[in-house]
């Protein structure tokens, strides 16, 4: 008889499985090779990686875990075709203001007040922003209420503000919140 684990060891030392798979094949597309020595020290950066902020282990706390984002489907397929679509109209703006005169470009930096509160939530918001051509997200203030946003043109401030508020950081809410 093969000796079995005791209930719950593997999720105890591998606490999120699909993350650290994720992680290594993130790592070996980003490396574009098959060689045994990147195959070994990306499954072990994976690993560890992927251990973080787990069950067994509090090095990242982030009170938003859970799946709330899984059981509201609809609002996260909202958002992904919004990300998408702005990704498209932006890069066609962004191409169009760049090649066209210079001098009508107006960019600034936009501080915009922040109503989510988790980690996880922040940082999507954050790269949604960065994602969306002629926008990125520069910093976030000590307090967490605040993100720093350059934008490349930006006539209104405030329509900017309004704009990643209702488009991004509301169904982002909705999600995790």
């Amino acid at each position: 008889m093969s000796p079995v684990p005791p209930p719950g060891l593997l999720r105890r030392l591998l606490p999120r499985p699909w993350t650290a798979l994720g992680l290594w094949l993130a790592w070996l597309l980003l490396n574009q090779t098959l060689a045994p020595g990147h195959l070994l020290l990306g499954l072990a950066l994976a690993l560890a990686f992927a251990r973080l902020g787990g069950p067994a282990s509090s090095a990242l706390p982030d009170p938003g875990r859970g799946r709330a984002g899984w059981r509201r489907p609809g609002i996260a397929l909202r958002l992904a075709w919004t990300v998408l679509h702005d990704i498209v109209v932006a890069n066609l703006q962004v191409a169009r203001r760049i090649l066209g005169r210079h001098d009508a470009l107006d960019p600034k930096f936009v501080w915009v007040p922040l109503d989510v509160r988790r980690p996880r939530s922040i940082s999507l918001l954050a790269g949604i922003v960065t994602m969306t051509p002629g926008t990125l997200s520069a910093e976030l203030s000590d307090d967490h209420r605040h993100l720093l946003v350059h934008g490349l043109d930006v006539d209104d401030p405030q329509a900017l503000v309004a704009e990643i508020k209702t488009r991004y950081e509301a169904p982002i809410r909705e999600l995790f919140e």
